[in-house]
């Protein structure tokens, strides 16, 4: 009741008023920028906690100035401005303090703790704003009421910050508003009714009453201003934090490079097109689509026109979509699409409208390139019913229209699945091939073609399954390389055949095919000397067979390695040339030992007039750059005479002898059937590559 009665009989209750709105505003302000700063890490949560100081000190005190401005103690009163202004430091730096330790969080309770601090705080400011109040009297005080003040600011404050960063009810943050502007209040009036003032003359000079009122709305509206500062730096920390969060979104569904949406895009697109197609009784199609020479454009014109070429293809293909279709960018060069369809006829208006604009040739400055690409198609319920089994079947099919030169696209068939299994299958057993001792080396004789002479072997690999029983090259060797299992097995069959040859009772050469993945191992070139040390082969015995496809991938470091190789001793022959890549810069850019002229020449050379010239093209450009060119895939006599016409300097073919195992060239000798000088020896596991399996 005395506090009650102090308040209504010795304040003016418009500025009571006045003083409360101020109060409520800034408690409102400066708990939500405490609350933001409970959000932040780092300097960000310190810049926070400052302005929630500022906010909260400046709103407590002037809270704290109103109200004994409104308080009429029926004498002249005045202020010592320097303590009036030190009571401000004290609340602001004391609610720094305890926002502060509030949100270390250790120990548990340390938001109470930075309550109780900030209520302590409080009651400071308070007391010393007290003592820069001049009054013409004597002030008496209660010491109940002042230690009951004290203790409501303490507590209030510790329960009002354990509100607001707990927040362990519904509507914490109103009932922290609430204990804190109690806190606030409480404290104030309590204070007050804990002074008596005796009205004596002591000659002081008071302030006009009208000044006083003028000083309180001044003061309010400085209080005023300073929330709204706080609200302002909310709003306008809430605006960029919207703004960046709608860009990490869309950076999030989106690629970067192209706009199209991404991979998480697309799951979350495909898997609500499966439920309305559950519902609706639709069909969804999903197309997995790679492109085919992208690789090309970043090899032969850099990867910033390889990007441009992305993003070209991605404005085409955004603006082939209609509605229910949908496309991402899923990958390095692959797209996928999703088309909602009942009509078998719209999925492939669709199909043909994508590989349309696919095939659109794409201008690059001054180079325009053709890329293509293959699509495969799965549709939903026949070919899975959830989003992995038809992302799963869709590349399915683009593999193997990949695979078919003749077609783009292809619809995945469940036989599919099966050439997967067995393929995964064939991979586990391949592991271990070399640990059951299913390798196996056979050699192919390389004879000059002049004279006839044995020039050497090739050295192609052989996988004797238990169960399927040979395998064919063609079929292991791209599983080889596709899970890494080419290094061992290449590492393999070039130790075994070098063992094997330096056993030999002729120096004859042999030839061993490295794949381009083998030009990932670390130290390629010191494998080959080590390997050549430990089984004792003449460096010179041994050439290297490599295709202009490994070159491509990687022409400095591959060019590094070859030379580092090439200095062993050991020599280099470029294999398949003619077609793929074939150029004359690679045969500029590192000096070949060997040309092998591609197969596929001489399967043609007896008919076609163009396969001629072009063999014989090949072997002027070999003995203008003074390097031997051995021809691959002879198969019969006349093949043989057209290449001794031109002057081919060495072949190799099922007319010249078939690939055998070493045992069965050492025990035949020189034959109808194979020329090969007759050796003895143990045949060792070589580097292989495709052409090593053929």
């Amino acid at each position: 009741m005395r506090v009650l009665s102090c308040i209504a009989t010795e304040h003016n209750p418009w500025l009571v008023l006045l003083a409360a709105l101020t109060c409520i505003s800034g408690s409102w302000v400066a708990l939500d920028l405490f609350r933001r700063a409970d959000e932040r890490r780092g300097l960000q949560k310190s810049g926070w906690i400052f302005l929630a100081a500022v906010a909260a000190g400046s709103s407590v005190w002037c809270t704290h100035f109103i109200a004994m401005l409104a308080y009429e103690p029926k004498a002249p009163i005045a202020f010592d401005p320097l303590l009036t202004m030190v009571s401000l430091v004290i609340a602001i730096v004391g609610c720094g303090y305890g926002f502060a330790a509030a949100l270390m969080r250790i120990p548990p309770l340390a938001p109470e703790l930075g309550g109780g601090a900030v209520g302590l705080a409080i009651a400071l400011m308070h007391y010393t704003g007290m003592m820069a109040y001049r009054v013409d009297g004597v002030i008496a005080w209660n010491t109940d009421y002042v230690a009951a003040s004290v203790v409501i600011a303490v507590v209030l404050g510790a329960l009002a910050v354990g509100q607001a960063v707990r927040r362990p009810l519904a509507g914490s943050k109103y009932l922290a508003l609430v204990l804190f502007v109690l806190a606030v209040v409480g404290l104030h009036f309590t204070a007050m009714a804990a002074a008596s003032v005796t009205p004596m003359a002591t000659g002081l000079a008071g302030t006009d009453p009208d000044v006083l009122r003028a000083m309180a709305i001044a003061v309010a509206g400085v209080g005023f201003i300073i929330a709204a500062t706080g609200v302002a730096s909310y709003l306008i920390d809430a605006r960029s934090s919207l703004e960046s969060y709608q860009r990490l979104q869309h950076l999030a569904h989106n690629d970067a490079l192209t706009g199209l949406p991404n991979r998480v895009s697309f799951g979350d697109c495909l898997e609500s097109e499966i439920g309305r197609a559950a519902e609706e009784g639709s069909k969804v199609a999903v197309l997995g689509i790679d492109l085919d020479r992208f690789k090309e454009i970043n090899d032969l014109r850099g990867h910033q026109a390889g990007d441009q070429a992305l993003k070209t293809i991605a404005r085409r293909l955004s603006r082939q979509r209609k509605d229910g279709e949908f496309i991402a960018r899923v990958g390095g060069d692959e797209f996928a699409a999703i088309k909602r369809f009942t009509d078998q006829n719209d999925l492939l208006d669709f199909v043909a409208r994508l590989e349309t604009t696919l095939f659109e040739p794409v201008r690059l400055d001054d180079f325009e390139a053709a890329m293509g690409a293959s699509i495969g198609v799965a549709i939903y319920p026949e070919d899975g019913d959830s989003q992995e089994r038809l992302m799963s079947n869709a590349d399915l099919a683009m593999y193997r229209a990949k695979a078919d030169v003749t077609r783009a696209v292809c619809f995945y068939e469940s036989r599919m699945d099966e050439a997967s299994r067995a393929r995964r299958a064939l991979a586990q057993t391949l592991r271990r091939a070399i640990e059951l001792d299913q390798l196996e080396l056979h050699y192919q004789v390389q004879t000059s073609v002049e004279t006839g002479d044995v020039r050497g072997y090739e050295v192609l690999l052989r996988w004797n399954h238990p169960e399927r029983g040979q395998v064919p090259p063609s079929e292991f060797i791209p599983i080889a390389e596709e899970n890494g299992l080419i290094l061992a097995i290449g590492e393999w069959v070039l130790r075994t055949a070098c063992r094997q040859a330096a056993t030999w009772d002729t120096p004859t050469k042999i030839a061993v095919n490295l794949s381009p993945v083998q030009f990932a191992h670390a130290d390629l070139a010191r494998l080959i000397h080590e390997i050549l040390i430990e089984t004792g082969l003449a460096p010179s015995r041994l050439e290297l067979e490599i295709t202009e496809s490994t070159i491509i991938a990687d022409k400095t470091r591959t060019l590094h390695i070859l030379r580092q190789i090439r200095a062993l001793g050991v020599t280099i022959a470029l294999d398949d040339f003619g077609t793929g890549y074939s150029s004359l810069d690679t045969l500029r850019s590192f000096p070949f030992d060997k040309i092998k002229l591609d197969r596929s020449f001489m399967s043609e050379v007896e008919l076609s007039p163009q396969a001629k010239a072009i063999v014989r093209a090949v072997l002027t450009l070999g003995k203008s750059l003074d390097i031997p060119v051995l021809a691959e895939g002879v198969e019969t006599d006349d093949q043989l005479s057209i290449l001794r016409a031109e002057r081919c300097d060495e072949a190799q073919g099922f007319f010249l002898g078939h690939p055998k195992p070493v045992d069965q060239i050492f025990r035949h000798g020189k034959d109808s059937d194979d020329r090969a000088v007759p050796f003895a020896g143990r045949v060792p596991p070589a580097r292989v590559g495709r052409r090593v399996m053929a």
